[in-house]
């Protein structure tokens, strides 16, 4: 009964917020259409706004899985580096980042408008004209995913790296790596011109902040204690498993504004519903297969392989959820969490110390994600014409475009992340002196301990 008199009130209230502006007004047809376009903006708005809300909560979702995978003595200097990441991605992207992702201007950059979101004016930026929203919800919208790829290089290079030389970093890879590729892809760039297709995000985020992080681990080198004389892998285990698996369900649960809220309008609740239910899918799938490999390589069911397996199905998805079928979502999450486990071992055979795994999760599903599309779309399957991929019919075209974007974001963004990384080194420095790293970077960085007054053994 009560839930029939909601809907009622409900269907009083939509017609009110129609019809009370058509009363003294000359031509009501008009006015219908206007106050029908301006409910229309405002549902479109709120969808957009929530969903950038739920991907800004991933920063909490982040927190937890990089401090708990490390140990306490750096707990507070990984926390501080989370929650910093993020007003300095805010303060780059709304100076300059925005302008040249998606100004107008050439293949290669934005060259319209670029400083400022030109104050608010939704004038030089065609390339994002398609949805409605106003300016400041496209900026914020944009933003909170920039940012996710700045997080993804702080769990990276943890528990060695100079606090003011990643600050540094964050600025310039929101500022001018992560959207001078993004132009390409989401800004009407070159790669978009030639069909490329990434919905939200696999490379324009995940492969761009797994490339930067690359970069970065390897100037910096091992932890002090990871590797044994002999070669051999000594694992240094992180120190709440807790807060990773709070973490990891943080971020399963803001995947949900960061695929379907890349709609970035309501019109179309079909696509809305397929997109969340293939995100979920993979997910789900690669926890799944995670499970299972890491049970039959590693011999136990491993927990932060798990989780990381999670993450690995929501970043190969990433790129084709609008594009392919739910069966297709959960063959790509079952190869994503093989992929990782796989990934993770071979990073720390290469000497590649990753302390989160993040170069497994991001790098390598972020690439996998973005070549899913080309294995298994399906031409208009929520509508974008994408051609088939190569399971659907479509031949090698669409794969080979996918793998060309791969290639190209790779090269550009390794390459100046490492000579970003270079020059921060010659005149900052990037790591920590070896007894600050052994006593931890929390009383060296920052003066504080995450557990004071507690005896942790790491």
């Amino acid at each position: 009964m009560i839930k029939r008199y909601f809907k009622i009130l409900s269907l009083i209230l939509v017609f009110l917020f129609i019809m009370v502006p058509l009363f003294g007004q000359e031509d009501p047809i008009a006015a219908t259409n206007a106050a029908i376009k301006n409910l229309s903006v405002g549902l479109d708005t709120a969808w957009v706004m929530i969903a950038a809300f739920l991907v800004f909560f991933m920063n909490l979702g982040f927190a937890m899985v990089e401090s708990g995978l490390c140990r306490s003595k750096n707990a507070v200097n990984i926390l501080t580096k989370n929650f910093i990441v993020f007003a300095i991605s805010s303060i780059s992207f709304w100076i300059i980042g925005w302008g040249f992702m998606f100004g107008d201007g050439n293949p290669i950059i934005g060259l319209t408008n670029i400083f400022f979101v030109n104050g608010g004016k939704d004038v030089g930026y065609s390339s994002i004209g398609w949805t409605q929203v106003p300016i400041w919800a496209k900026f914020f919208f944009q933003l909170v995913f920039a940012g996710t790829a700045a997080t993804i290089v702080s769990g990276a290079v943890a528990e060695r790296i100079k606090f003011h030389s990643f600050i540094i970093f964050s600025f310039v890879l929101v500022g001018i790596m992560y959207p001078i590729t993004g132009h390409w892809i989401w800004g009407g760039g070159w790669l978009a011109s030639i069909g490329f297709f990434d919905f939200a995000g696999s490379t324009v985020v995940h492969s761009v902040g797994g490339w930067a992080a690359l970069a970065g681990v390897i100037f910096l080198g091992p932890r002090i204690g990871k590797y044994k004389a002999n070669g051999s892998v000594n694992p240094i285990m992180g120190h709440n498993m807790a807060l990773v698996t709070l973490g990891g369900l943080v971020l399963w649960f803001g995947w949900f504004g960061f695929n379907p809220g890349s709609t970035m309008a309501v019109g179309d609740g079909s696509a809305i519903a397929h997109i969340a239910v293939t995100t979920n899918t993979a997910a789900a799938c690669a926890i799944i297969s995670a499970t299972i490999i890491s049970w039959i390589v590693l011999g136990k069911p491993d927990l932060s392989m798990i989780i990381n397996g999670a993450l690995a199905g929501l970043v190969a998805i990433t790129a084709p959820c609008a594009f392919v079928g739910v069966g297709s979502a959960a063959i790509i999450g079952l190869i994503a969490g093989v992929l990782v486990v796989f990934a993770v071992l071979f990073f720390d055979k290469m000497k590649l110390d990753d302390p989160v795994g993040a170069l497994s999760v991001h790098l390598v599903n972020g690439v996998f994600g973005t070549l899913a599309v080309g294995l298994f779309a399906q031409d208009k399957i929520t509508g974008t014409a994408t051609g088939n991929g190569l399971f659907f019919g479509g031949g090698f075209n669409l794969l080979g475009v996918q793998a060309l974007g791969v290639l190209a974001v790779g090269a550009f963004t390794f390459g100046i992340a490492f000579l970003v990384w270079l020059v921060i080194k010659s005149i900052f420095g990037l790591r920590v002196p070896k007894q600050e790293e052994i006593r931890g970077l929390d009383i060296g960085e920052h003066g504080a301990q995450a557990y004071s007054g507690f005896q942790i053994i790491d």
